[in-house]
Formats: C-alpha cells, structure tokens, sequence
C-alpha cells in the first residue's frame, strides 16, 4: 500500500514500480528516501484513521503520493533536522486533508486532484518559512542552475543529461543516474508508459531549447518534468489512447513547459519554486475540455 503510493506519483497502482521509485530516491540521497516514505506513510495513515475508503482510495496508494512529494520538497528545501520532521508530518497530514476536499469539490467535473496539494502545502511552508526563525535556519538554497552558468548554448551533454533529469525531477532530483532509474520503474509499469515518460521529457526539453531557455536549466531537466506528468496523464491514464489523443497529449506536454518558465517567473519572490504547478494546471485544462471534443474520450 505504501509503494503503490510512492508509485502513484506517476499514476501507477504498482508496489514493484513504488520499490523501484524507492531505490531511486536513496540514490539521489538518503534524506529524499527517508522523508518521502515519511510522508507517505503519515498521509496514508491520515486517511486511514479518518475513515477514506480503503478499497477506492487507501489501498490503491491514492492517499499517499502527495505526503511522498511533500517530503522529498521539505527535505530538499530544508535540509535535514527535528523540525524539518515536524514539517513533513505536519505537511502531510494537512495535505491529506486538502487531498479530500479537492476531491470532493473535483468530483462533479470528474477531475482529481493531481499533485495540487503537494504543491499548496509546500509552497506555503516554503513561502511562510522565512517568518519562523527555526524553520528558516535549515533553509537551503535551490537556486536553478543558470544562476552561476548562464548562457542558451545547449550542447549534447544538456540534451542527454536533461532527458533523463527530467524524469528524475518529477521527485526534485537532478541528477541524470537518478532520473535513469525511475524510467526503469516507469518500464517495469510498461514500456507505453516508458515510452511516453522519455519522449515528454524530451518534447519539453526542446520546448524549452527552442524558446530560448538557460542550457543549464534543460540539463536540469526543469523544463522536462511537468510535461512527462501531463503526457502521462493525457495519454493513457485519463485519457483514451488514439492517433488524436497522442496529439492532444503533445500540446499538453508543449504547454506544460512553456508554463513552467512563467509559474517559476510568478513565484521568483518567493525563491522560484515552480513544483508540479504546470502539470497540475494544464492537466486539469485539458482534461476540463474532453468532453467537448468528439474526438477525443476519457478512460
């Protein structure tokens, strides 16, 4: 049950692929392992305790992939202390309620709430942090790469090394190896998802490229990671699988990276902090339109 929350971050009900996510987040550091099961065990727990539906909600792992989120983002931005713990429990616990209200007040218009608490919660801790001294002194900096490298010059070490962050920044990592083993996880869901993951990673790679976003920033895969969410979901998950849907899912994908640089320039103030917003706002658009095109079905 707790796998198959690590594994519904990329929206597969699978403990293998949650096993494999896990492994890829201790790779990218003990600290993104140990706080994102942190998270995902008190979110689930959190449900559990106030009564959601086991067998609709808690035991496919839909209660626990935003505590996962909300760890791995409170354990990047603040390092690892007492009160960062605090944080992620408390964060999860309050994101397990706002996952349940949205899907209450989503449901008439047969949407979910995605990764929207994930990225309500802790832009909000992120945010209001600087307010409380001990919070704030484990704060670390996550300025984009560009700031000491700028430049647009994209070489093939950005390209390649982008496509595989991009995977890996769906859980904030940017390291290429890290991103490498979540699409082994993404494959072992089946190679369709693979496959969707590692050409939305690339489309918004070159969005980005073609634009005229900072090198660095693609090899980072930040212009990567909200499009393999959108083209995961428009594509298979909520939405039927055709020659139309593929082209309405690449638009999505499209978007999602154009939208980043704004959602990053919006939240500039406040340290840039894009998350999953994107996704999240372009899924629900594209989703909220299906049912006005003949064309196109969802699941």
């Amino acid at each position: 049950m707790i796998l198959k929350g690590v594994a519904q971050v990329v929206f597969q009900p699978n403990p293998w692929v949650g096993l494999v996510f896990l492994v890829a987040l201790f790779a990218g550091g003990w600290r993104f392992g140990v706080f994102g099961l942190l998270g995902a065990v008190t979110a689930t727990l959190t449900a559990h305790l106030l009564g959601v539906s086991w067998s609709e909600r808690v035991a496919p792992g839909l209660e626990g992939f935003s505590g996962t989120l909300i760890g791995v983002g409170l354990a990047l931005y603040f390092d690892v202390s007492w009160m960062t713990v605090l944080l992620v429990v408390f964060g999860a616990v309050a994101g397990s309620v706002l996952t349940s209200a949205l899907d209450v007040l989503l449901k008439p218009y047969g949407l979910s709430g995605l990764t929207a608490p994930f990225c309500v919660i802790t832009t909000v801790m992120v945010v209001g942090g600087s307010s409380f001294s001990r919070v704030w002194a484990r704060q670390v900096s996550t300025a984009a790469p560009s700031a000491t490298a700028p430049g647009t010059g994209m070489s093939w070490d950005h390209l390649w090394r982008g496509t595989f962050s991009g995977i890996g920044q769906v859980f904030l990592q940017d390291q290429w190896y890290v991103g490498l083993i979540f699409l082994a996880g993404l494959v072992v869901a089946g190679w369709r998802v693979g496959l969707v993951a590692l050409v939305s990673s690339v489309a918004g790679l070159l969005t980005g490229w073609v634009l005229g976003a900072q090198a660095a920033d693609l090899g980072a895969g930040l212009y990567g990671y909200n499009s393999v969410l959108t083209g995961v979901a428009l594509f298979g998950t909520f939405v039927v699988v055709t020659p139309v849907s593929a082209g309405y899912a690449l638009i999505g994908v499209v978007g999602a990276a154009g939208l980043t640089a704004g959602v990053s320039n919006l939240f500039a103030v406040a340290g840039g902090h894009t998350l999953t917003w994107p996704f999240v706002l372009v899924t629900w658009t594209f989703l909220a339109a299906v049912p006005m095109f003949s064309r196109i079905a969802r699941t």
